[in-house]
């Protein structure tokens, strides 16, 4: 077997929830995690409303699943594909499944997959029910992939920005932080797959940035620094500034108690002294003797 080969990866379109325009950029991302060597989309073809999938599906080589609607107001189509991925999970052929769909009901299936120890890669638009994203390994908004089909094409405006996303913030520091080395420095790419580990939707590109990096400085609360790789190469690290100015306090801080503390001492020690003198003299009787003394003796 070839360990370099790609993951073979099973993607299941949900027609009813998906819009045929996003095939192109689609595809194009499920190839950065693999081969779509099983591609299948389910809907009732016979409906005029899937006349837009028709145009595109031999072009893109996916198999269309007809599933009737026998009962008014029951999905039937999402209890086909929950059938067919369960099937192919037991077959055991592949390496990853691509659920396509913005519907909830795909997070119980999501979660036996995940259960079996393969990943899950969902894809979806941004009205997504949280519980299928949370359910999967990784999520990505077809939303912010509308911009990258055709050529010429308009690039979609970000679904968020950094203003609007105060989380994001203390996400990224708390990521950050548990990252870092015992300096406070965190690498980059450490940073990265951290990230999309806690946050399975995390996405520079929800924000407008291409990758994590540009994203990273315009937010402006870490420190940045480049430093040469086993190979050579360069990699960016990053420390947050609140923490360490937060150190620089305390450092300070207890500087200047050392300080102070140094002050105090001599200062106690010679207010000490005269009260030992003055004892001193009272117990030995050492009084000076004056000349009237000296007098009197003779």
């Amino acid at each position: 077997m070839n360990n370099n080969a790609p993951q073979r990866l099973a993607v299941l379109i949900d027609a009813d929830n998906v819009s045929a325009s996003v095939i192109t950029p689609l595809l194009a991302e499920i190839a950065n995690y693999g081969a779509a060597t099983v591609r299948r989309i389910y809907g009732d073809w016979t409906l005029p409303n899937l006349g837009s999938w028709k145009a595109v599906l031999a072009e893109h080589s996916i198999v269309p699943i007809q599933q009737f609607r026998n009962t008014t107001g029951k999905n039937a189509t999402d209890s086909a594909m929950i059938i067919d991925a369960m099937d192919l999970l037991h077959a055991g052929r592949l390496d990853g499944f691509c659920l396509v769909s913005s519907d909830s009901d795909f997070t119980r299936l999501a979660s036996r997959i995940r259960e079996q120890g393969v990943p899950v890669y969902g894809f979806g638009e941004s009205k997504t029910p949280r519980p299928f994203i949370a359910a999967c390994d990784r999520f990505v908004f077809t939303d912010v992939l509308m911009g990258r089909g055709e050529s010429g094409s308009a690039k979609a405006p970000p679904m968020k920005t950094l203003k609007s996303d105060p989380q994001l913030a203390t996400l990224l520091r708390r990521v950050v932080d548990a990252s870092a080395d015992e300096t406070g420095w965190a690498q980059l790419g450490d940073v990265g797959s951290r990230m999309a580990q806690q946050e399975s939707d995390f996405d520079p590109r929800v924000y407008g940035f291409s990758r994590l990096r540009p994203l990273i400085e315009e937010i402006g609360i870490f420190e940045l620094e480049e430093r040469p790789g086993p190979q050579g190469h360069k990699h960016l690290w990053l420390r947050s500034r609140r923490k360490h100015a937060e150190g620089k306090v305390a450092e300070h801080t207890g500087t200047e108690t050392r300080v102070s503390e140094s002050k105090t001492e001599p200062a106690s020690a010679s207010a000490d002294a005269p009260k030992s003198s003055k004892r001193g003299g009272r117990r030995g009787g050492g009084r000076k003797k004056t000349d009237t003394d000296k007098a009197a003796k003779k």
